[in-house]
């Protein structure tokens, strides 16, 4: 009978796997690109202790315009894998407010299958689900937010065609693997509350100290909190 519950675990699994691989979008340069990239990205996790496919977390930071990629290691707390510079993004620090303003987000986005475009004009990416529930309480607008390939930006974060590569490569490979979506947190800077403290004047400062928790949440936890929101506001949780 065990046995039996064994073979029947397993087909479950591989049938789960099968579902969630189904689901993923690809095209032939998509395909090409995480080929070439998959070897170097599971030889360097490996020497890091981490699993290609393991779920991973982003956090983006304007300055000094570096993306980070984290993975979730056997303990279950996530451990930085990479760091890679941004090749451009649009405007200033602060959000997104209206659709034109050539302004990159800020806040705390999530991507899944529905949103990776394999077939992207500047090579591969995916959107970052700009207005999400925040965004539009306060009446944002915009569209087709999108972490990119290529050095161009109106509003995305454009990370070079290599770079994205990777990138892309780890998403789907922890999309396939059955992690529902993952998470995207875009931020001005490094919120320590040292370097937060100097922009106490800026318009931003209040919206900037609620982004602190999220960002205090996962330096504690090294994992990311659950996002909703309340009132205008974003509240954290487990």
């Amino acid at each position: 009978m065990k046995k039996v519950q064994h073979t029947l675990v397993l087909l479950l699994m591989l049938l789960n796997t099968q579902t969630f691989a189904a689901d993923i979008p690809t095209s032939a340069r998509a395909e090409r690109s995480i080929a070439a990239i998959e070897p170097q990205l599971k030889r360097e996790l490996s020497e890091k202790g981490l699993k290609y496919g393991a779920p991973i977390f982003i956090r983006i930071f304007k300055d000094p315009g570096v993306l980070e990629i984290w993975v979730e290691s056997h303990d279950g707390t996530f451990v930085n894998f990479k760091s890679y510079d941004i090749c451009a993004f649009s405007g200033k620090l602060g959000p997104k407010i209206r659709q034109g303003d050539n302004q990159s987000p800020e806040g705390f986005y999530f991507v899944n299958s529905g949103r990776l475009n394999p077939w992207s004009r500047f090579h591969l990416s995916f959107n970052l689900g700009y207005p999400n529930t925040y965004d539009r309480y306060h009446r944002r607008t915009g569209s087709a937010l999108m972490v990119h390939g290529n050095c161009v930006s109106i509003g995305c974060y454009a990370m070079t065609d290599s770079y994205i590569n990777e990138i892309y490569a780890l998403g789907v490979a922890a999309l396939k693997s059955g992690q529902p979506f993952f998470r995207v947190h875009s931020f001005p800077f490094k919120l320590e509350s040292q370097i937060l403290s100097k922009y106490k004047s800026n318009q931003w400062y209040s919206f900037w100290l609620n982004l602190k928790e999220g960002y205090d949440y996962f330096n504690k936890n090294k994992r990311p909190p659950n996002v909703e929101v309340s009132g205008g506001k974003y509240i954290f949780g487990t």
